[in-house]
C-alpha cells in the first residue's frame, strides 16, 4: 500500500478532482487504481481567503514496485502496513467470579467492550442511570434546578463525555493502534465514518448517546452485563502473607434502595473525573494516590459568526464546519492559561453532581449549529492554591470553589460580561448577543471566585488571545462562572500492569488520573482489557 501524505486541493474540489490528483502524484493511469482510503484530512487555512484540504490518503495500485521506480517525492511512503490493533489473550490464571468495571464512562465501557468481545463475561456497574433516562434527568435539572444526584452530567452511561462537543482527538501516541480502534468501534456501533479520518473528529452529545447504547448491546449480547443504578460504596480485602487481595464490593441500588455484596477477583475502577465519594473511600481504604495538576476557569462565549471569519475569512464557503481554536498563554508569574474543551457552535451547561455545588462545562450537538462558540479559559493551578499535601486536598478546593459558585449564583449559572469583569462591577444585561445556556443564569460578579493572582493570570491570558483572534478580550463576550472539572485532581497509582497495590483493584481513565478527554479515556480503556487479558484467561 501506497501512502500519499500532505496532498493538497482546493476547498472546493469534486471527488472527481481528488481520485486525479492521486493519479497525478502517483503518475498512473486509471486502470492501474485499485482503490483508496482517506486516512487524514484537515483544513488549511494559513493563506485565506483561499483555503485547502489537506489529505493523508493509502493508495492500493497494480504495479507498487513500477510506482516506486518511477516516482521521487518524499511525501509518498511505500508498503506501509495499515493500521490495525490485535491482541491475542495470553492469560492463564483462572477467575473464580466475573470481572467488575465499575463506571461506563469511555474508560469503563471501552474495557468492558474488550472484555466481552474475548469471552471474560464482564459486569458494569454504573451508579447513575441508562442514557435515555439520564437525558430526561439532565434536561429536567436545566429546565426547573432540582438536580439528581447519581443521574446527572456527570454520572450515568456515557460518562461526562455525553454532555460534551464529544470531540475525539488527541495528543495520545499509540503503537499498538488503540487510537484507530476506538474510532473503529464508535463508527462501527454509529459514529459518522469520517471520525476515522477527520483531524478534529467531533460525535456530537446526540449521536454519542445513540452509540453509547450500541455498544452496550454489543456488551451484553456477548455475554456481559450492565447494571445502572449500582453505587460502589464500599470493598472489602482480605490479607494473604500481608498483601491485601480485593474480594467483595458493597453496592447500593438506588432503585430497590438496598445494599448488596458482590463477589469478584477483580474491579477496574473507571470511575471518573467527578466519583468524589469513591476517592474519599478508596483513600480511606489506604489505596495509594496523589494530588495531580489541574486548572479552574470560567466559560468564555463568543458569536460563532466572529470564530468563523477570524479562522476562514470573511468570505469563506457556509458548508464549512463551525471553526474551533485552540489557544494557550504562559506567562511571567509561572502561571499556564489557556483553552480547554472549546465547542463550536454549542452550549454553556450547568455540569453539577453535589448539592450546594455549582460548575459548568461546555457542549455541542453533532450539527454544531448554535449560535455561539464558548470555550473554558483556565489558569493552571499549584499546591500553593489549594493546600495541604494530601492527595484530597486538590478535590477539597474544587468542592470550595464550586460552593462559592454556586452561592453566587443561588443555584443558578453566575454570568458576566468581560468587560464588567475588568471592571470588576455586576452585569445587567448582554451586549450584542445573548448566553447560548442550558441551565438557569443569573447576572452576577464573578470575581473574588479566584485568588487574585490567578484573576489577574486569567485577564493577561485574555489579553495575549486577543493579538491571536480578533476580537476575543470583546467588551460584550460572556463569561459563566466556573468550570472546575478540567480533570481529576488525583491520580490512583497502578502498577506496569495497570494493578494498584490492591491485588485486584485496576485504576483506569480519567478519574484514576491516567486519561483527560473521550478519546484517552477509551484508550486506556483498551489499555487496563489488554493488561487483564494477559494475566487472567476467559470464563
Amino acid at each position: 500500500m501506497i501512502r500519499i501524505n500532505q496532498m493538497k486541493l482546493n476547498i472546493e474540489h469534486t471527488s472527481d478532482d481528488f481520485e486525479r490528483k492521486i493519479l497525478k502524484t502517483l503518475c498512473i493511469k486509471k486502470e492501474e487504481l485499485q482503490g483508496f482510503q482517506i486516512r487524514k484530512q484537515s483544513i488549511d487555512a494559513r493563506k485565506k481567503p483561499v483555503l485547502y484540504y489537506v489529505y493523508s490518503v493509502d493508495v492500493q495500485v497494480r504495479d507498487e514496485a513500477k510506482v516506486k521506480k518511477t516516482v521521487k517525492n518524499n511525501q509518498i511512503q511505500f508498503q506501509v502496513k495499515p493500521d490495525s490493533y490485535h491482541f491475542e489473550v495470553k492469560g492463564t490464571k483462572e477467575l473464580t467470579h466475573r470481572p467488575v468495571i465499575i463506571g461506563t464512562g469511555p474508560a469503563g465501557l471501552f474495557c468492558g467492550y474488550m472484555l466481552a468481545a474475548h469471552g471474560y463475561q464482564p459486569i458494569l456497574l454504573e451508579r447513575g442511570a441508562d442514557v435515555d433516562q439520564r437525558t430526561k434527568d439532565v434536561e429536567a435539572f436545566w429546565e426547573n434546578g432540582r438536580l439528581n444526584l447519581s443521574s446527572n452530567v456527570q454520572f450515568g452511561e456515557g460518562g461526562a463525555g455525553t454532555f460534551s462537543d464529544g470531540k475525539l482527538n488527541t495528543l495520545v501516541k499509540d503503537k499498538f493502534g488503540r487510537n484507530h480502534e476506538v474510532l473503529r468501534i464508535f463508527a462501527e456501533h454509529g459514529a459518522p465514518e469520517s471520525i476515522t479520518y477527520e483531524s478534529k473528529p467531533h460525535i456530537g452529545t446526540d449521536v454519542l448517546s445513540a452509540v453509547v447504547k450500541e455498544m452496550r448491546k454489543y456488551i451484553c449480547a456477548h455475554g456481559g452485563e450492565v447494571r445502572f443504578h449500582s453505587q460502589v460504596t464500599d470493598i472489602q480485602t482480605h490479607s494473604d502473607n500481608g498483601q491485601k487481595i480485593l474480594r467483595k464490593l458493597k453496592i447500593y441500588d438506588s432503585q430497590k434502595k438496598e445494599t448488596y455484596l458482590l463477589d469478584t477477583d477483580l474491579a477496574v475502577f473507571a470511575i471518573g473525573h467527578s466519583a468524589r465519594d469513591t476517592f474519599s473511600m478508596l483513600y480511606q481504604h489506604g489505596l495509594p494516590m496523589q494530588p495531580k495538576a489541574f486548572a479552574v476557569g470560567v466559560r468564555i462565549e463568543h458569536p460563532q459568526e466572529m470564530i468563523n471569519q477570524d479562522q476562514y475569512g470573511k468570505n469563506y464557503p457556509s458548508f464549512l464546519p463551525a471553526a474551533p481554536y485552540k489557544l494557550t498563554a504562559n506567562l511571567d508569574n509561572g502561571r499556564g492559561v489557556y483553552t480547554f474543551c472549546m465547542c463550536p457552535g454549542g452550549y454553556v451547561v450547568n455540569a453539577s453532581s453535589e448539592p450546594e455545588r455549582t460548575c459548568v462545562n461546555g457542549m455541542s450537538y453533532s450539527g454544531r449549529n448554535a449560535a455561539n462558540a464558548n470555550s473554558a479559559i483556565i489558569v493552571s493551578v499549584t499546591k500553593d492554591d489549594f493546600g495541604g499535601e494530601d492527595a484530597l486536598a486538590g478535590m477539597r478546593y474544587q468542592r470550595m470553589l464550586e460552593h462559592k459558585n454556586y452561592m453566587l449564583g443561588n443555584g443558578k449559572i453566575p454570568q458576566q460580561l468581560f468587560g464588567d469583569y475588568c471592571q470588576n462591577v455586576e452585569s445587567s444585561a448582554y451586549g450584542a448577543y445573548a448566553s447560548e445556556t442550558k441551565g438557569q443564569t443569573v447576572f452576577s460578579n464573578l470575581r473574588g471566585l479566584m485568588s487574585n493572582e490567578m484573576e489577574q493570570s486569567f485577564m493577561q491570558g485574555m489579553a495575549h488571545f486577543a493579538k491571536i483572534v480578533t476580537g476575543f478580550d470583546r467588551a460584550d463576550a460572556i463569561l459563566s462562572g466556573m468550570e472546575t472539572r478540567t480533570s481529576s485532581p488525583v491520580r490512583i497509582l497502578r502498577n506496569e500492569h495497570c494493578e494498584s497495590m490492591i491485588t485486584g483493584i485496576y485504576p483506569c481513565g480519567e478519574g484514576a488520573g491516567y486519561a483527560g478527554g473521550i478519546m484517552s479515556a477509551a484508550i486506556d480503556g483498551l489499555k487496563v482489557a489488554t493488561a487483564v487479558m494477559e494475566k487472567y484467561r476467559p470464563l
